[in-house]
């Protein structure tokens, strides 16, 4: 049997151990033992940035945020969604130290290959208001979100949906995915003013039963299905 080898290491801002483990081939990100991003959420991640970018195929200059940055997962399948010269990847990532994990040990992440990957380092509110009005899309994964001061994931924080719902183009979309329902989320963000669609989408494609993982689809303005 193969083993993990830990690769990196850096403490997230409440004290907490992000570590960066490499196993027959694949990278994990955990914390405390919990997978965060790795194989077991790789597909979801990809199907959750092509439903993200699809209205967006014939924008001329597609502007798509992503919190967090984990694996790059999401980040690739938005760059592969949107061929767009002009297009921009902006991705809010906290932790100084996981694009320089990217750099080291994912030589094909578009962070590295990528000139339309723009990094900035605030997820809250105000990173998202710096953006007012003008993002086709914003993109995050519920389980691996950045957390605000109360330790909760921004995407379950009012205050964060009211700035990402002022973030959007009028028919922006804002794309979340989780690991298992929750009612509360479609409720929040129909609190916020979205209208909202939700899919579910299996974990693993090619098992024969996978667990379904769902993604709520958040538009400003009316859905168009």
């Amino acid at each position: 049997m193969k083993p993990r080898i830990s690769l990196a290491e850096t403490p997230m801002p409440d004290g907490t151990p992000l570590v960066l483990q490499e196993h027959d081939g694949r990278l994990y990100l955990l914390v405390q033992g919990q997978q965060i991003a790795g194989p077991a959420t790789a597909a979801v991640e990809s199907e959750l940035a092509r439903l993200a970018c699809a209205p967006f195929r014939p924008a001329r200059q597609p502007k798509i945020h992503l919190i967090g940055l984990g694996l790059g997962h999401c980040l690739a399948a938005a760059t592969q969604a949107l061929s767009q010269k002009r297009a921009v990847f902006s991705v809010a990532e906290p932790l100084a130290a996981l694009p320089q994990w990217h750099r080291t040990h994912i030589p094909d992440s578009p962070v590295v290959a990528d000139s339309r990957v723009i990094l900035e380092n605030d997820p809250g509110p105000a990173g998202l208001l710096a953006h007012h009005g003008t993002l086709h899309a914003i993109i995050a994964v519920r389980d691996a979100c950045p957390l605000n001061d109360r330790k909760q994931p921004w995407t379950d924080d009012p205050r964060w949906l009211a700035a990402a719902y002022e973030a959007l183009q009028t028919g922006g979309m804002l794309a979340i995915a989780g690991s298992r329902p929750a009612k509360e989320v479609s409720r929040r963000l129909h609190k916020a003013g979205f209208s909202v669609a939700e899919h579910a989408t299996p974990a693993s494609p090619n098992a024969r039963k996978s667990r379904l993982m769902p993604i709520w689809l958040a538009r400003k303005g009316r859905y168009g299905g």
